[in-house]
């Protein structure tokens, strides 16, 4: 019975193992870094160099082969224009791969693999996804109240002068409410 020359298929046929392996190269180049197995991490590096060495050329054909292997346009592109030049000056060794111990259901070996310089696109900062999220409530509060900007910030002077107003109109409304 003749043997595969190229070593296991990673239980499954030639087909299986072609797409398991675009798959897992398109999630390392859109995430910068993946978890799976130590098999399937050693099968990738490999393969995932390739394709950081064809976006390093730039030239259409390689543009072409790497959107037929990946399948998806948006990741071939940040491949193309993001990924392959941060690595100009490097010649091979894109990729990093890190064991990470045994999975707790079938005790598999488990490794990262991420690519050496980490990604600058991933996700933004924590700080800024929160204040980001707190100026859009406020401002739907502010839509809600039917206030402008103008409005909500009186100025120091005038704010001295309004709050003992304010304050006796509170209580008017408070014994109104009281009354009924």
């Amino acid at each position: 019975m003749p043997q595969p020359t190229k070593g296991a298929r990673l239980g499954a046929g030639p087909s299986h193992e072609k797409l398991l392996l675009a798959n897992l190269a398109t999630s390392l180049f859109k995430h910068g870094k993946i978890k799976t197995t130590e098999a399937k991490a050693r099968k990738l590096r490999p393969y995932a160099e390739r394709l950081v060495t064809y976006a390093k050329r730039g030239d259409l054909a390689s543009r072409r082969r790497t959107i037929a292997i990946l399948h998806d346009k948006d990741v071939a592109h940040a491949l193309f224009e993001e990924i392959a030049p941060r690595y100009e000056t490097r010649s091979g060794g894109y990729t990093r791969i890190t064991k990470l111990g045994p999975r707790k259901g079938d005790n598999a070996p488990m490794a990262q693999i991420e690519l050496v310089e980490e990604l600058a696109v991933a996700a933004p900062a924590p700080a800024a996804k929160k204040q980001a999220r707190k100026s859009v409530k406020t401002e739907a509060v502010a839509a809600l109240a039917g206030e402008t900007e103008d409005e909500t910030t009186p100025a120091p002077a005038e704010a001295k002068e309004e709050a003992p107003e304010a304050d006796a109109d509170a209580d008017a409304d408070e014994k109104k409410d009281d009354d009924k």
